[in-house]
């Protein structure tokens, strides 16, 4: 008898861009690079939290920012977005748009949001997500919770669909160089293990209930540069995982305006840094553990964002010597169906008893809004209890960047990192979707706990999740080719050492 399959499952596997698989070879390739401004109004909805806030300032322009690759087979396009996330509805229409400009398939576009808690409305609510609902379900999700803008929406999706489509049109055979470095002094797990045998999300320096972390965080600042026939910088990709919630004060693209204002002080104010944000749904620059108060704010943003920005520059500075003008571009993707967790119907009917009336003072505001979130979460389960997850894995030579449409744990990424066969594999999160936190299964079993395991309308996959995502990741990266890293010209042939180097020390 036939072993009947579990009820999460690859609904897809396709491979894309041409007809069957791409044959592993070297060729030229041509790359483009492009930027747009997506900031948006004064006034407009400042995303990243469970109520409604307002921008009322200006620090620094949200772009999005492309990169495409064309290795004369095959097509692939990279967009860093500055945005808290983006929604599954925006990633089908900028995908339609770019194929009718530039034909490059719809599943060969990669868009990972930075998670900058600084950028404008692009959710967490959709126009017309609950229009399903009753009054009260409405008036939650509309008027009571972060909801994107649909002005700043096609601002937004416009922004990307130019992008991609001006960095397409302007490649050109550049000169790429691959490299990784670390720094591992800015980014922190917020979660901790507790002496009582949970874990808390930021239990605050002092805590004398601190045990340990409960998670690790990964260093690595992964880095492609793309250089013209005058040896000039004209881009690069920057692969780094931490929360984007150094929060300057106003409209920003975040800490990744850090990064480029190194990348561009060293380079020129011409580059465009592309940053795809890793696997950081647990890590942030919070250091619990610090004795003292960190800078925060513009400085904060400029801590992270430099020093991520400094070490890029130097994996930069060391790629001169061995560029390639060949490498293999490819594509896998595979969309997954993966139930969301249900609040049992008590729970929902005590929630809706809560919100129905409001709350008095900063306590039962508390309780109020995860009540709200019980009740939105029940309103998208009626109207689909299970998420399509879409998981890609792109290809650019010895690189692979593979995507979950998550905030993803940190450990997921290592494992991905570790079982992959590319000499370079970087996660990125939040890329081409968005279901929120998928914490792992430690962290959702008796010894975990924390702000990410909150079930509410923004995280609510099953436990399985993490896993699930990770292992499909995994299997995308082992249906490609790795291409070789290229290592520079050869050392010349030994004839003898220098001369003047070559004496006995000289006393008199």
């Amino acid at each position: 008898m036939m072993k009947q399959l579990p009820f999460f499952t690859f609904l897809l596997g396709v491979t894309l861009s041409g007809a069957g698989l791409n044959p592993l070879y070297s060729a030229p390739v041509k790359t483009g690079f492009s930027e747009r401004d997506i900031s948006p109004a004064i006034g407009m909805e400042r995303p990243g939290g469970y109520g409604k806030g307002y921008h009322q300032t200006f620090h620094d322009p949200c772009k999005a920012r492309a990169a495409v690759f064309d290795d004369g087979a095959k097509v692939v396009a990279l967009v860093g977005l500055d945005a808290l996330l983006i929604r599954e509805p925006q990633v089908v229409e900028i995908r339609r748009r770019i194929l009718e400009k530039t034909g490059i398939p719809a599943g060969a576009v990669l868009i990972g949001a930075s998670h900058s808690h600084s950028s404008g409305p692009t959710g967490m609510v959709l126009p017309g997500e609950f229009d399903h609902a009753d009054e009260l379900v409405q008036d939650l999700a509309y008027e009571q919770s972060s909801a994107a803008d649909p002005v700043y929406l096609e601002t937004m999706v416009q922004g990307v669909v130019d992008a991609v489509t001006e960095a397409f049109e302007t490649r050109s055979e550049l000169s790429l160089g691959f490299g990784r470095g670390e720094e591992e002094s800015v980014s922190f797990n917020r979660r901790w293990r507790m002496a009582g045998g949970l874990s808390f999300t930021h239990p605050r320096y002092g805590n004398p209930e601190m045990v340990g972390t409960a998670g690790p965080i990964d260093p690595e600042v992964g880095v492609i540069g793309a250089w013209n026939e005058a040896g000039k910088l004209v881009g690069c990709v920057v692969n780094f995982a931490c929360h984007a919630t150094t929060s300057p004060p106003g409209i920003s693209a975040n800490f990744p305006w850090g990064i480029e204002k190194v990348i561009r002080g060293t380079f020129g104010d011409e580059i465009v840094v592309v940053f795809l944000n890793g696997a950081s749904g647990d890590v942030t620059q919070v250091d619990n553990a610090s004795p003292v108060i960190q800078p925060g704010g513009a400085d904060g943003a400029m801590l992270v964002g430099g020093s991520v920005g400094a070490e890029a520059v130097k994996v930069l500075l060391g790629l001169v010597a061995s560029l390639t003008t060949e490498a293999v571009v490819d594509v896998r993707t595979r969309v997954l169906e993966i139930p969301r967790r249900h609040p049992s119907p008590v729970r929902v009917a005590k929630s809706r008893a809560l919100v129905s009336v409001p709350p008095l003072g900063a306590a039962a505001m508390n309780d109020w809004i995860w009540a709200k979130e019980i009740v939105l979460l029940q309103a998208l389960i009626d109207k689909e209890p299970v998420r399509q997850v879409e998981v890609q894995a792109v290809q650019i030579g010895p690189a692979v960047f593979v995507t979950n449409p998550a905030e993803y744990f940190c450990e997921f990424g290592l494992q991905q990192k570790a079982a992959s066969p590319f000499p370079f594999t970087w996660p990125v999160s939040l890329a081409n979707g968005c279901v929120g936190y998928v914490p792992t299964t430690e962290a959702m079993g008796p010894g975990g706990g924390g702000y990410e395991t909150r079930l509410t309308s923004y995280s609510n996959l099953v436990p399985e999740a993490g896993d699930l995502i990770r292992d499909a990741g995994i299997a995308l990266t082992k249906e490609l080719s790795p291409g070789a890293v290229s290592l520079g010209k050869s050392a010349p042939e030994f004839k003898g050492g220098w001369n003047y180097g070559d004496v006995p020390p000289e006393l008199e």
